[in-house]
């Protein structure tokens, strides 16, 4: 399985953006997508979880301005933004824990990550 996310970019504080991130591959069921972000010189955190069958998890960073969504049928998991504040500047990175198809094996997969930027 591979990560591909989109939709980083340069936003003005106050500002919206919405994150997406596509599963491919062959074979294979997604358990659970989720964002994380790091920020320069800090720890990989957790912002948002969501598991296949639509159970979100906020960190409280994010609760209240962030919504994570999952398209069961494009195996997409999308982040909206809002409200957004200098201190969100990150990179975010998807993750996504999955099965093979008939597969008891959970594996655990990160993608490539996408700039935030937010500044005035």
């Amino acid at each position: 399985v591979q990560l591909v996310e989109s939709g980083g970019g340069l936003v003005q504080p106050g500002g919206s953006l919405r994150l997406s991130c596509v599963a491919s591959g062959s074979d294979f069921s997604i358990y659970a997508m989720g964002w994380y972000r790091q920020a320069p010189g800090k720890q990989r955190d957790m912002v948002a979880t969501i598991t296949s069958i639509g159970r979100p998890d906020y960190a409280d960073s994010g609760k209240g301005r962030f919504t994570i969504s999952f398209d069961d049928a494009k195996n997409t998991v999308y982040l909206k933004m809002n409200s957004l504040e200098p201190e969100d500047t990150a990179v975010y990175y998807c993750n996504a824990d999955w099965r093979t198809l008939g597969g008891a094996t959970m594996f655990n997969t990160w993608g490539q990550g996408t700039l935030v930027t937010v500044s005035s």
